[in-house]
């Protein structure tokens, strides 16, 4: 079982169990490994301990960066993309295919995929000569039937490139050579909602409302949803970033629990002032 796999399986006891504030023991059971050698794990894997951690994953924590953040794109239109987030010296460049592409399912296309790791797991990263149009996170999946459902007509070939292993020095929190592109397949409003989701800085959640606000779109908050639940690259635009208005995290595409530990490292990683706030142990 790889590090992943252990906070994953710890975070789901949590997620399961939090009404009964489950103990470090109780948790570290959870994972078949021992109390100290979960501690250092976890600690390794995120950086700070399990329980400070788990401070980041708390309702009320959510409800205040809701509450804080209302005006979260003009912070990061201020601030930019670069600094010291997680977009450091880094920027990406989204652009849609053209409407061809996008009808044809990749006909005429020649995509190439590889299998990367990151600190969330595994994930395939497809590319053609253009960009980055894919990231999927995998745990039982076939990375090549995951790609097909996407583009039924594209030449898929499994061959590593750079941009692979740019993609990969990213969610490790390294500085890739150089910025990534994306080529993505989507609406009009799609774009719109993802270009929107790029805006929202490291360490911070928003919700569907406050992008459809944003958006100029207030009623569109479910057609929102669906824009953000059908994100083609996980994590390279931060849809993980919106919970619900009410501070629930809500569901995600690539697993709940992946969900909570993007949230929780993060927000850990951008030393959030956590005074005051509830722990689950």
């Amino acid at each position: 079982m790889d590090t992943y796999e252990i906070i994953a399986r710890a975070l789901g006891y949590i997620r399961d169990h939090a009404n009964r504030q489950p103990s470090l023991d109780d948790i570290a059971a959870s994972a078949n490994i021992s109390p100290y050698h979960f501690q250092r794990l976890f600690t390794e894997w995120a950086g700070i301990s399990p329980k400070k951690f788990l401070q980041y994953l708390t309702l009320n924590y959510a409800k205040r960066c809701l509450k804080e953040n209302r005006s979260l794109f003009d912070t990061a239109h201020q601030t930019g993309l670069s600094g010291t987030g997680r977009l450091h010296d880094l920027f990406i460049n989204l652009e849609g295919m053209t409407p061809g592409e996008y009808k044809n399912g990749g006909e005429n296309l020649t995509i190439y995929f590889s299998v990367q790791s990151s600190p969330y797991g595994e994930f395939v990263v497809a590319s053609t000569d253009r960009g980055v149009c894919n990231l999927f996170f995998i745990d039982d999946e076939n990375p090549a039937t995951l790609l097909e459902k996407e583009w039924s007509s594209a030449r898929l070939i499994e061959e590593e490139q750079p941009i692979h292993r740019q993609v990969s020095a990213f969610l490790f929190q390294e500085k890739p050579n150089g910025p990534i592109a994306l080529r993505l397949k989507g609406t009009s409003f799609q774009l719109k909602v993802w270009q929107a989701l790029l805006q929202i800085p490291e360490g911070t959640l928003t919700s569907y409302g406050v992008i459809a606000d944003h958006l100029d779109t207030p009623s569109a908050q479910r057609a929102v949803g669906t824009a953000i639940g059908r994100n083609p690259v996980g994590y390279l635009i931060p849809c993980h970033r919106v919970i619900k208005s009410m501070g629930e995290t809500g569901g995600y595409r690539w697993n709940p629990v992946r969900k909570q530990a993007m949230i929780g490292r993060e927000a850990a990683q951008t030393d959030q002032d956590l005074e005051g706030q509830q722990t689950l142990f």
